[in-house]
């Protein structure tokens, strides 16, 4: 899965090469915004809060782009409008990827992240892709389906297992009564034509574009399918292509058992604190054991194994959750109280973004036909001791093996002819949930990319979260089009060394920030 349950991160040796595009017309030469009508935004969404000063519409685009005239859906886009007018850099258009992932948000989360200086020369939009939230409409298969209790994930017999699958066969079969009409075209490159819509309505020649995790295919589709209408763009952990999409998972779930070691481990270089085990191995056992008392009773009645081991899976994400994950953990093992726990329960939010992450894997490309095949490579890597994602992962996909929508082959992005512009790969070398090699095969597939390796990293798409290393080089991108120059060879073009404060942060120095300001303290991007 590269949904997360967490949300949606000049230093270095490298000489900066590649000059700046030439800049497009100020906003006010530009042609007018199309079918786009802007007011206000609503707040009630995914980051509603950095809404607060974007505008929003709503732009109609056709179901099916082969078929212009024919039935149309809703993109739902919002606009922080650039303020420096005299250095106007054009449209910056971002993507939190998912697939499923609500991006309305983010015309003011990006605002907020990049340096102000640089943020000020662009429009800044964020977009909610087809089918979700405030896009029209936004799919909703069976809303409750994530609520707790659920079945463990890991089936104990074959007739645990069988339930698993009559329930994905429940969850696809409704999707299909309800969109069975749009199902078909919730691939890729649909919503890649969706963002060359947004472009003409907003009135632009090219559009600048920042991509997180899918966001990387995203945009790697965008810029195969219309090259020459790029200016720049940022692509921070990128999605392997040659793994499309089933055999992603099967890499996911190496990568993720490696994370969760790497973070018991961390927990137990403050067993004095959080008293869970004075080794990695101990603090593995203690969380199985809590995880199988969870299965005879769910603790505070809502978190039984399933719900633990989503909680617990951000920190494989993102290390800013190591603290609070250890916390929780040791709250219920050293004193029996599931409060911190219960906080981290989703419960009622709908299932939105689960029902397009499956719409659009489902028909992005094949996947093996014979349940046969997801059982025992489940089963294969849970015995070779990946133990903490294979089954779960497979039970998130598996509504995607009784779908009612044929898939196709999987679009094959790259450019060779190199029409697209220099720009930007970021790749954190232990990123579990889209892993390294994905950036070095970005970079062999658009041969104008630069690749900037995050040595050590082991947040997911880590930019703008607080590394200077990486976070410099992104803001000299976008503010003038400098770029490190591109090596000869397979390898990164520039490498960065993980911020030690953010990749491995101290409780005990996180403690204090929060007792000195009186609240919860974040490290790095929320």
């Amino acid at each position: 899965m590269i949904m997360s349950a967490a949300a949606l991160g000049i230093g270095g040796t490298a000489a900066a090469a590649g000059a700046a595009t030439a800049s497009p017309a100020s906003p006010a030469a530009a042609r007018p915004a199309g079918s786009l009508t802007w007011g206000p935004c609503p707040t009630d969404v995914t980051g509603g809060a950095y809404l607060r000063d974007a505008e929003c519409a709503q732009l109609q685009v056709p179901l099916d782009h082969a078929r212009p005239n024919g039935r149309k859906i809703s993109i739902a886009v919002s606009r922080v409008k650039a303020t420096d007018t005299a250095n106007y850099q054009g449209v910056l258009l971002a993507n939190p990827g998912g697939p499923g992932g609500a991006g309305l948000y983010l015309a003011g989360g990006m605002a907020a992240w990049l340096p102000p200086e640089v943020a000020a020369k662009y429009d800044i939009i964020g977009f909610d892709p087809r089918g979700v939230e405030s896009s029209k409409p936004a799919l909703s298969c069976v809303p409750d389906y994530s609520d707790p209790v659920r079945p463990d994930y890991v089936p104990a017999d074959a007739e645990q297992e069988r339930a698993w699958l009559a329930r994905s066969k429940k969850y696809a079969e409704a999707c299909g009564e309800k969109y069975g009409w749009m199902l078909p075209h919730m691939r890729t490159t649909d919503s890649a034509r969706d963002i060359d819509a947004i472009r003409r309505a907003l009135g632009v020649e090219k559009i600048s574009y920042y991509g997180f995790s899918y966001g990387t295919y995203l945009g790697a589709t965008y810029a195969t399918l219309f090259p020459r209408n790029v200016k720049r763009m940022v692509w921070d952990g990128n999605v392997d292509v040659r793994n499309v999409w089933y055999e992603s998972q099967l890499k996911q779930n190496e990568a993720f058992e490696r994370n969760m070691k790497l973070w018991w481990a961390w927990t137990a270089k403050y067993d004095s604190l959080y008293h869970l085990g004075a080794t990695a191995e101990e603090v593995e056992a203690t969380y199985y054991r809590i995880r199988a008392e969870a299965k005879k009773s769910p603790i505070g009645g809502k978190v039984g194994p399933s719900e633990l081991d989503d909680i617990v899976l951000s920190a494989g994400y993102n290390t800013v959750y190591y603290t609070y994950f250890a916390e929780a953990l040791s709250a219920w093992a050293v004193n029996k109280d599931a409060g911190p726990l219960l906080d981290w329960v989703s419960e009622g939010g709908g299932d939105n973004g689960f029902a397009v992450y499956n719409a659009v894997q489902a028909v992005d490309a094949p996947w093996p036909p014979k349940w046969k095949t997801w059982h025992n490579d489940a089963v294969r890597q849970y015995r070779k001791g990946i133990r903490f994602n294979s089954w779960s992962n497979t039970w998130f996909n598996a509504p995607i093996h009784f779908w009612p929508a044929e898939s196709g082959r999987a679009f094959k992005v790259g450019d060779k002819s190199a029409k697209v512009p220099p720009f930007l790969l970021v790749q954190s070398t232990l990123d579990a949930a889209t892993p390294y090699p994905g950036g070095e095969q970005m970079r062999k597939l658009f041969p104008t990319a630069r690749l900037i390796a995050e040595e050590g990293g082991k947040t997911h798409s880590n930019t703008l979260n607080g590394n200077a290393c990486l976070d410099d080089r992104v803001a000299a991108y976008l503010n003038a089009g400098t770029l490190p120059a591109r090596k000869p060879g397979r390898g990164a073009d520039v490498t960065c060394q993980a911020d030690p404060r953010l990749n491995d942060p101290n409780p005990y120095q996180l403690k204090a920030a929060t007792a000195a300001k009186g609240k919860d303290v974040l490290i790095g991007r929320p």
